[in-house]
């Protein structure tokens, strides 16, 4: 009777395990940004997910809040974000309904940046060479944290540079026409871009650091999504993509690449490193 029993119970014991690791679902829908920081991260995870037998949809949003909204509603399961500066706000709002999955990137930064030939450094120094700006400093679009950022610079300088609003491209536009004739100019940029790679310029020092610090990249899930997902999670976790790739990728879209041509170009340059994050979750 104690080995029917026995034999039973490791019977059980065998189905559950079975059953536990077939439970996990197969298909996870990731929501990004469509900004050129962000979509390539994501491209990036999807693939090395795809790679290990999930069925990936990625759903695109334009605006922090709605994207924070859907993956607390649980409409995606995962999502890049920047929490502890650019979305600090939508993740404290979210957070007790969210967990941070892991880290995927880190360093972005955005502040005012000018021409390596100009000869000045620090912010504070802007005042006095306020002439040679055109008394104004080329911004991007309103209601952004970069134009937010800078507008606090603004005041905590007490720069007598007008902050002009307009978009990204008004702003490369200037910024090119501006270094093609060697004339000075301060903008609003912002690490990873390819202007970085494309223009040579500099960030100026902000000795009273109203600019945050370099940030890092998240994934953030569902609350109970690496319990739901726990061969995911350690997928997800293995990838881990440096800023100057980013960037790279990101000047390839710029010389014409699709951004899905230039991150399947990077996947392809990388093939060893994909299968090793790959089998970190065989280990």
């Amino acid at each position: 009777m104690k080995a029917w029993w026995k034999a039973l119970c490791a019977a059980a014991m065998v189905g559950m395990t079975m059953v536990s690791a077939h439970a996990e679902e197969k298909t996870i829908t990731v929501g990004t940004m469509s900004w050129e920081d962000l979509t390539p991260i994501t491209g990036i995870t999807k693939k090395v997910l795809e790679d290990s037998g999930y069925t990936v949809k990625v759903v695109p949003f334009s605006e922090w809040g709605i994207a924070y909204a859907a993956l607390s509603k649980g409409d995606i399961q995962i999502l890049a974000s920047q929490t502890d500066y650019v979305a600090q706000d939508y993740w404290d709002k979210n957070k007790n309904r969210l967990e941070k999955v892991s880290p995927v990137s880190h360093g972005l930064f955005q502040a005012i940046a000018v021409p390596k030939y100009v000869t000045i450094d620090s912010l504070d120094q802007l005042n006095d060479n306020a002439d040679k700006f055109g008394g104004k400093i080329v911004g991007i679009e309103p209601g952004s944290g970069l134009m937010r950022d800078t507008s606090k610079a603004v005041k905590d300088y007490g720069l007598k540079l007008q902050l002009v609003e307009g978009s990204t491209a008004a702003m490369t536009a200037a910024l090119k026409s501006a270094t093609d004739r060697k004339e000075w100019i301060a903008v609003t940029v912002w690490e990873p871009s390819w202007m970085m790679q494309k223009y040579d310029v500099k960030f100026l020092k902000d000795p009273k650091g109203v600019f945050p610090p370099p940030q890092s990249y998240y994934w953030i899930g569902q609350k109970g999504f690496s319990e739901k997902y726990p061969r995911a999670r350690e997928v997800i976790a293995s990838v881990y993509v440096p800023l100057a790739d980013i960037t790279s990728i990101n000047s390839a879209v710029n010389d014409g690449k699709t951004m899905d041509e230039a991150v399947a170009a990077w996947i392809q340059a990388h093939a060893d490193l994909i299968k090793r994050w790959e089998n970190i979750k065989k280990q």
